[in-house]
């Protein structure tokens, strides 16, 4: 099986950047709707959305499957995906970089830090980005469910990546070393987390991985959010935020569920923006999950326009 894998790959490879990208986003939407799970995608559309008009809320389902199929073309031409020179930014580049200044003090300022983001545009960018920078970076991901499929990406990523952490039991240990020694960590935070903590999302309480909250209370380093947006022309923008000014408790330390809701609150944005570039597919709100008391507290009173604060 990983020998048919690595055959795809090579296909792809041969294929060319543009034109694997434009196979795998011409694949998936053309037989989204034959896949069972386009009906989650769709369903998890309208909640968000209440009102919108149908054939948008499919021509959006459909784009989040072309940026998904792109997505997953590009994997074979990864290690060379990125281009951007901040010293000589090339305006007919595949990449642009908005706020490189603080991936630059990231790195400079002899301290750990956390950057989180979302399945947006082709969400591996910003881990290859901080490689190509010499910023010590340690990307949590978790593996694909085929065996095959999860070895060859993982060869590729640790080809074009720094360090990586497989979201396994036990790696909040080898994260905390991470940070312990001055690194940063880069997280996904928009996913379905069975121990999490409830917060607002697209005005459905969600639960959400508290682990950055966490690490942002003991270790007090900078938080930033860092998204991936597709751009016509088979290129990409990149941009990282200020870093967030976290809520606190009444003894001033960071309020773990206050800053997880505040990091969600991001993402949110993001995806109210490129609602087609996200995704969808994944079954995000579980309320079977999440107690009558916080369905009560957050399901009438989630907030539709969210915002950040910045240092």
């Amino acid at each position: 099986m990983i020998g048919l894998v690595r055959g795809v790959f090579a296909f792809l490879r041969m294929l060319g950047r543009e034109r694997a990208s434009d196979l795998g986003g011409w694949l998936l939407r053309s037989v989204s709707p034959l896949i069972p799970v386009n009906r989650v995608a769709l369903a998890n559309i309208r909640a968000a959305f209440p009102g919108m008009d149908e054939a948008e809320v499919r021509r959006i389902a459909r784009g989040a499957w072309d940026n998904l199929g792109r997505t997953a073309a590009e994997y074979a031409h990864l290690r060379t995906l990125f281009d951007y020179d901040y010293q000589n930014p090339d305006p007919n580049g595949r990449v642009e970089v908005a706020g490189i200044e603080h991936f630059i003090a990231l790195k400079d300022d002899d301290r750990p830090g956390l950057i989180f983001s979302a399945h947006l545009g082709n969400w591996e960018l910003p881990a290859i980005c901080a490689a190509a920078y010499d910023l010590e970076t340690t990307a949590v991901f978790r593996a694909p469910n085929d065996p095959a499929i999860a070895a060859v990406v993982h060869e590729i990523r640790s080809g074009a990546m720094g360090g990586l952490a497989a979201a396994k039991p036990g790696a909040a240990f080898a994260m905390q070393g991470v940070l312990e020694a001055g690194g940063h960590l880069g997280m996904l935070i928009d996913q379905h987390f069975t121990r999490g903590v409830v917060v607002p999302f697209l005005g459905r309480p969600a639960l959400t991985n508290p682990i950055l909250g966490k690490f942002a209370r003991r270790f007090e380093c900078p938080v930033h959010g860092v998204r991936v947006m597709r751009l016509p022309g088979q290129r990409f923008r990149l941009e990282l935020t200020p870093p967030l000014d976290l809520p606190r408790d009444a003894a001033g330390e960071i309020d773990v569920e206050g800053a997880m809701a505040m990091m969600t609150a991001v993402v949110e944005g993001w995806v109210r923006e490129t609602p087609e570039q996200w995704l969808w597919m994944h079954r995000r709100w579980r309320p079977n999950m999440i107690g009558a008391e916080a369905l009560r507290r957050f399901g009438d009173k989630a907030p539709q326009e969210p915002a950040f604060k910045a240092k």
